[in-house]
């Protein structure tokens, strides 16, 4: 198995309530998928709880049956469209780390 995980920063222009609304949108865009992507085993993103120490404000946590479902995944259509809609436009900054389990 392989973990996918992301951390995302917003742009720091959007407003509170617009902040707000965009990492509602992540989480339910993203969480969707679950059911929806072969094998993806398990998918969250976290967006509240975040404590004053974080440096971020959204973070992706995946299972994937293998490394091959991971480059499938991020191939997906439902997943691009996500990602192009829901999430690109309002990041600057993305890191990700990708292992096995």
């Amino acid at each position: 198995m392989v973990k996918h995980m992301i951390l995302w920063t917003l742009d720091p222009r959007l407003s509170a309530d617009m902040m707000q609304q965009v990492k509602a949108g992540i989480k339910e865009g993203l969480e969707g998928l679950a059911g929806k992507v072969p094998g993806l085993i398990d998918i969250t993103v976290h967006i509240d709880g975040r404590l004053p120490s974080s440096n971020v404000d959204v973070m992706l946590d995946s299972t994937l049956e293998s490394e091959e479902a991971l480059r499938a995944y991020a191939m997906n259509p439902e997943h691009v469209a996500v990602a192009d809609k829901k999430v690109r436009p309002y990041t600057v900054q993305r890191a990700c780390f990708d292992f096995e389990i």
